[in-house]
């Protein structure tokens, strides 16, 4: 019997072929980012309140933007990053 790496498709062909790729992509994104956003919240001792004083915003704002089931525009999250003295970095992969 052969050791086969690779049998069929791939996790993205599949997900490709039920049509939730980009939104999968989009989810993954977005919780990669809060969960960087809640670490440096608690670097430096920040709760949800003073980030919001920090972006003159709501705290029900702030509950959505560390929603990853929520869609949130760059804008806000480049605001959210200047709020804690950090830059938003965008790549291509």
């Amino acid at each position: 019997m052969k050791n086969k790496k690779h049998i069929g498709s791939s996790f993205d062909d599949f997900l490709q072929e039920e049509g939730i790729l980009e939104e999968v992509e989009e989810v993954a994104a977005k919780r990669v980012f809060v969960f960087q956003l809640e670490r440096e919240m608690q670097k430096q001792k920040i709760d949800k309140a003073e980030l919001a004083e920090r972006m003159e915003t709501s705290r029900s704002a702030i509950e959505r933007v560390l929603d990853p089931e929520s869609p949130s525009t760059l804008r806000t999250f480049a605001r959210a990053a200047r709020a804690l003295g950090k830059h938003l970095k965008i790549s291509l992969a």
